[in-house]
């Protein structure tokens, strides 16, 4: 009897994102494209680092604002005003929430790694941010980014 070669199997694809920023426009897109990866089939991870571990701190995704860019964001008020519109606009779009979008990533095998440096920095420990997330050094990052297909800064 002849035993088939053995077929190696195919290497899944990955994609890591940098999440450096705590705003609604710097938090979402990691998340979507992360979460849409996954529904793929294709393995995702977000390493929040500096203001970006804001993003995944307990209770902060529902206190993010958008700042409009130029001069319009330096007006009084305009964050404020901008948010609000942005909220409403992600409402209609009957798009999830913040929060609840990083759950859904988090229920659906996104990887949450939180800055190791940047959290140290800032006087935080793993029980400050929101379940799932994991903190590691830039070097552990930077080798998984060397594996992956697919790396991006949001």
């Amino acid at each position: 009897m002849t035993s088939l070669p053995e077929q190696k199997q195919p290497k899944k694809k990955h994609l890591s994102v940098v999440c450096s920023r705590d705003t609604l426009d710097g938090a979402y897109p990691s998340a979507v494209l992360a979460i849409n990866a996954i529904r793929m089939g294709i393995d995702a991870t977000i390493y929040y680092t500096f203001s970006g571990l804001n993003v995944i701190r307990k209770g902060f995704a529902e206190k993010l604002r958008f700042y409009p860019p130029g001069t319009m964001g330096a007006v009084p008020g305009m964050s404020h005003l901008a948010t609000t519109i942005m909220k409403r606009k992600i409402e209609k779009a009957e798009l999830p929430d913040l929060a609840d979008l990083l759950e859904m990533c988090n229920l659906e095998g996104v990887k949450l790694i939180g800055c190791h440096m940047a959290a140290t920095m800032m006087e935080l420990d793993v029980e400050d941010f929101i379940e799932g997330v994991t903190i590691a050094n830039a070097e552990d990052f930077l080798k998984l980014a060397l594996e992956s297909d697919l790396c991006l800064f949001t």
